[in-house]
């Protein structure tokens, strides 16, 4: 391939696409490598150490796909997370061509991308694992398969709308609502006509098929997923985590600088004639919409939605920019590239981790959420777990186990503790569980992550051995909800009937 060849096709739409993305993740991979793992990403990665066709929290993919990168990268946080930026760059790439199969030119492909990028949840998913990360590489998959399949009318795409929704099912359970809303929205067009086609049925086959492995674990695990979701949902309305649901749209789901431009999405594929073709994702976001507001899902639900509104979004700004005088375009211009700056910039201070710990940047981002602070601490614990293990009698060692209160304290000691001659922690929550607590049990028990009432509901004797502190003095779940840590002795039933009282889904 001749230099002429390249610099023509990194100066093509198709070719700025590629190196907007390619600088995305660049640029996360620069600055990944701060803080620590959050609890999440410790879950994922103590969770790929088992791997199985299902988990209790989550379907298969991610743990598959943390430990690739695990066994790639081993415990790095920008390799571990590299995976990820690459996910959110393939994301912007698919934004921009769904612009330009929507009829837009080389400004909407760049516009949608760019508004799809500085999302806040789009960032959050360049910076960390996470199962919702893939869900909504997958949403935005499948809607550029759908817009090939009405742009194309080619049937045959039904067979990758089918394999993706397969894979996104076996990533996140919510792809169901995508299934729910595109069915809705062939049913509401002249898509309809697909259903005579055998393409779709066969795209349903594939999608069952690929799913079937996880369906079968739920089976054999009597469908304990659903209990967790049913728990976690009725524990995020206990604590107002859906109240914000509406007018977290704006500032959740996507940037505050980019609502007009997913306004006029919706009105492209509602009003706009071009857009008639395509109203099947206008319905599909208008059925999730509903459907998570009545439930009462979480703000950050609907997200995977709004990269098709940008996308639409982008052509109809792009037209309305050229149908104007030279001018007023121009200022209109410098305006949008002012609007796409500051949500930059805003959502870079937010969520992306750049900020030194207990800055200003980073106390504005604390006041915000909690994303920061989970990430701090983790590795001190696990050595002040290590401490009280190696004081115990030798005699004591032999037979000592610890015992974590939530999956972020077990994946940080199962992550670091090898290094200091830890035994693998036990919990009682989520998928922990159900591997049980060892044979024989522990005893004594090294206990982190419980509130002293609490110990001493199950245990003969305790007695604090240390507390959990960070060098930065960060307040977080570890240091304020239960920092002590204990060792007890003895169990005041048997630990088989201690154990199924101990279940907890996190």
């Amino acid at each position: 391939m001749s230099w002429r060849s390249v610099r023509n096709f990194l100066f093509s739409d198709l070719g700025i696409l590629i190196l907007l993305a390619l600088a995305r993740v660049i640029f996360h991979t620069l600055t990944n490598g701060q803080y620590g793992f959050h609890r999440d990403e410790l879950a994922l990665l103590d969770d790929a150490q088992y791997l199985d066709w299902g988990f209790v929290a989550y379907p298969p993919v991610m743990p598959f796909i943390t430990r690739l990168a695990f066994e790639v990268f081993g415990a790095s946080l920008v390799g571990m997370r590299f995976i990820v930026a690459l996910g959110q760059g393939i994301v912007m790439v698919l934004v921009g061509l769904m612009a330009r199969d929507l009829g837009g030119k080389r400004l909407a492909q760049i516009l949608a991308a760019l508004a799809t990028a500085i999302s806040p949840v789009s960032l959050y998913g360049g910076v960390m694992l996470s199962y919702f990360v893939f869900d909504y590489v997958w949403w935005v998959v499948i809607a550029f398969c759908v817009i090939r399949l009405l742009k194309t009318n080619d049937a045959r795409w039904w067979l990758a709308i089918g394999a993706f929704i397969g894979i996104g099912m076996m990533t996140k359970y919510t792809m169901a609502l995508l299934v729910l809303g595109l069915g809705v929205g062939v049913l509401l067009s002249p898509a309809r006509h697909f259903l005579r086609t055998r393409w779709l049925w066969f795209g349903a086959v594939l999608s069952l098929i690929i799913f079937l492995p996880n369906l079968l674990w739920q089976a054999q695990h009597n469908f304990i997923s659903l209990e967790f979701l049913s728990s976690i949902h009725e524990r995020d309305i206990r604590w107002g985590r859906a109240d914000s649901y509406l007018i977290g749209q704006l500032y959740e789901s996507t940037n505050p600088f980019t609502i007009p431009l997913w306004i006029a999405g919706l009105y492209f594929y509602f009003f706009a004639r071009e857009g008639k073709p395509f109203r099947p994702l206008g319905w599909l976001y208008v059925v999730s919409f509903i459907v998570l507001l009545v439930t009462r899902g979480r703000a950050y639900y609907l997200a995977p939605t709004y990269p098709m509104l940008f996308a639409a979004g982008a052509v109809v700004t792009e037209r309305w920019l050229e149908a104007m005088k030279p001018a007023r375009a121009r200022v209109l211009r410098g305006v949008g590239v002012a609007m796409l700056v500051a949500g930059f910039a805003l959502g870079v201070t937010l969520v992306v981790p750049i900020a030194p710990i207990n800055s200003p940047a980073w106390q504005l981002a604390d006041s915000v959420g909690d994303l920061f602070r989970e990430m701090v601490g983790w590795e001190e614990l696990v050595e002040t777990v290590a401490g009280i293990y190696h004081n115990l009698p030798a005699s004591d060692r032999a037979r000592a186990g610890i015992l974590a209160g939530n999956y972020g304290e077990k994946g940080a000691i199962n992550l670091y503790g090898a290094r200091y001659g830890l035994p693998k922690a036990i919990s009682a929550g989520n998928t922990s569980w159900l591997r049980g607590y060892g044979n024989p049990p522990p005893e004594p028990a090294i206990v982190v992550g419980f509130r002293r009432e609490d110990v001493l509901r199950f245990a003969v004797t305790c007695e604090t051995a240390g507390r959990i502190t960070n060098r930065y003095n960060v307040r977080n779940e570890e240091t304020t909800y239960a920092p002590e840590i204990f060792v007890c002795r003895g169990t005041q039933i048997p630990w088989n009937e201690l154990w199924k009282l101990m279940r907890t889904f996190q």
